[in-house]
């Protein structure tokens, strides 16, 4: 019985990272956006400005930066942004990148057509690679007059190093 238990505990944490991953692309939760699979289609005269911020963790010997701060888009227009990431080091170093988005209230309507997140990228000594984010936001977020303070989202992502193992999931469109 104990070991069917300890069995039961191993499954469910392998489980909760796609589950966690699921409940946040649905609800929006920590700023996770929506994904999407073409553009929005309705393009409103509102307009918002994306910002756009980049972090490495502590020890990971890249430097990554946006490629432009700011882009101001109408609502439903798809925009285009550019990271670049170079690998400081003198040896291939295999990266991961998260995201998030604020203000979370709103990051359910920030939708991501194209992106290299959740992605693995290996870079090789000196490496430098630009890698696109391809963005609109849903005209639906005029449909929320809770939203209509919101004239700003901050994209915000940060590379992590890796084993170089294949990562299992990716929302990067095909």
């Amino acid at each position: 019985m104990a070991a069917f238990g300890a069995l039961t505990m191993v499954g469910a944490a392998f489980a909760a990272v796609p589950l966690y991953d699921l409940f946040c692309r649905v609800t929006g939760y920590g700023g996770t956006t929506q994904v999407a699979v073409g553009e929005a289609g309705e393009i409103l005269e509102r307009e918002v400005t994306v910002y756009f911020d980049a972090n490495t963790e502590r020890e990971m010997p890249w430097t990554f930066e946006p490629l432009q701060r700011s882009l101001t888009v109408r609502v439903g227009e798809s925009g285009l942004a550019y990271y670049r990431a170079t690998n400081t080091s003198d040896q291939p170093v295999t990266g991961i990148a998260s995201y998030n988005v604020a203000p979370y209230k709103a990051a359910l309507y920030f939708s991501k057509i194209q992106c290299f997140c959740f992605t693995e990228q290996t870079l090789e000594p000196g490496e430098s690679m630009d890698m696109p984010v391809l963005f609109f936001v849903d005209p639906l977020i005029d449909d929320e007059r809770r939203m209509d303070d919101v004239s700003a989202f901050t994209l915000s992502y940060t590379f992590f190093e890796t084993d170089g193992a294949a990562s299992a999931s990716s929302d990067a469109a095909p």
